[in-house]
């Protein structure tokens, strides 16, 4: 198995998806050198990493291979990558299958992160304005890394309506990733209820309506996101060249 839910952004400098599903450390340096990964920025909580890990022999600074390790000459993967945690304050995300029961009341919860960690989405983005190949990724793929990824491509300046069409693009993709995300679980928790990881719950579901509500949401209260993520912490020449691919 591999990243699900997998797909490139802003010209292939970004790549979105789920968590790794049956990577071994093998079958990760063939993924990263695959889809040349520089950069993981990883979304999840503490919890989450320690039911599916990146199982990768990470050296003192994160990154990995460890320093030392001999590169594979001639293969064009990149010789280190960086595996950043990035996650969201759990009491943003707490209660969230409880008080989402609508399309819109999903797009306020993405708009209510951004109101809490602003500077969470631009230090997801940060390796991205660097210049380095990101795969950013939370468990589905959909709601944090959804988040990340409107940002991202606004600030690149996509249309509405490409951000609406990457969004909802997970909804063909989700009874796979439910699907493995429910067994993961239920091997390493057992407790977990049959429900939790239900189609019918909104917020393990992908709707247009949810997408566009956080983008009028956006522009509201935030305006311009390249102004946004300056305000956040990007500096002005990370955020042009979140624009312009530099």
């Amino acid at each position: 198995m591999a990243v699900l839910n997998l797909r490139p952004l802003a010209g292939g400098r970004i790549l979105r998806g789920s968590q790794p599903f049956g990577l071994d450390a093998a079958g990760t340096s063939n993924f990263l050198e695959q889809h040349g990964i520089q950069a993981i920025m990883d979304l999840r909580s503490d919890l989450e990493r320690s039911i599916v890990p990146w199982l990768v022999d990470s050296g003192a600074d994160g990154s990995f291979p460890p320093a030392g390790t001999p590169s594979r000459v001639g293969t064009g993967a990149p010789s280190r990558v960086e595996v950043i945690h990035n996650p969201l304050d759990p009491n943003a995300v707490a209660g969230s299958l409880q008080a989402v029961e609508t399309p819109e009341d999903l797009g306020e919860l993405y708009l209510g992160w951004l109101r809490v960690r602003p500077r969470w989405v631009a230090d997801a983005l940060r390796p991205v304005a660097q210049g380095r190949r990101t795969l950013v990724h939370c468990s589905l793929g959909k709601d944090r890394t959804g988040v990340v990824s409107a940002v991202a491509l606004m600030a690149a300046g996509a249309s509405d309506e490409a951000v609406v069409n990457d969004y909802t693009a997970t909804t063909a993709n989700l009874p796979d990733v439910l699907k493995v995300m429910a067994d993961t679980w239920r091997l390493h928790v057992p407790s977990t209820p049959a429900q939790y990881f239900s189609p019918d719950l909104m917020i393990l579901q992908s709707p247009e309506a949810a997408i566009r509500h956080f983008l009028v949401g956006f522009a509201r209260e935030f305006g311009d996101a390249r102004a946004f993520l300056n305000e956040a912490g990007l500096t002005a020449v990370e955020v042009e060249r979140l624009r312009d691919g530099s």
